[in-house]
């Protein structure tokens, strides 16, 4: 049986994902991407909060319940899951061919 050529198997290296980036970078990408999908709902919520002062526990649930609803529905989706990942993945691959880490964008919201 014959190895692979290179370029098979430096694509085979390349897609492989080490711990911390399968547990904590690929989902810091998701929760970044989500909040700005449910960017109308994470809005709702602060301008709730930030009337409400110390009731917002209680009379923000509804939008709270909402931005939550919103939310989980991209955390617990594999196909938003594989989009992230390969984001992540041109990400990586970029770094790795230039050594000129990406600057990730920051979301100017309290939430």
């Amino acid at each position: 049986m014959e190895p692979p050529p290179a370029a098979a198997a430096a694509a085979a290296e390349n897609s492989k994902l080490r711990h911390v980036e399968k547990d904590v970078l690929i989902p810091q990408i998701m929760r970044d991407r989500a909040k700005e999908l449910c960017s109308d709902k994470v809005q709702a919520f602060t301008k709730c909060c930030q009337e409400t002062g110390l009731l917002m526990v209680v009379k923000c649930r509804q939008e709270n319940t909402a931005l939550k609803d919103c939310l989980v529905g991209y955390y617990s989706d594999p196909l938003f899951y594989e989009e992230c990942k390969t984001e992540y993945l041109k990400q990586r691959e970029e770094y790795r061919a230039t050594g000129i880490k990406k600057k990730r964008q920051k979301l100017t919201s309290n939430v």
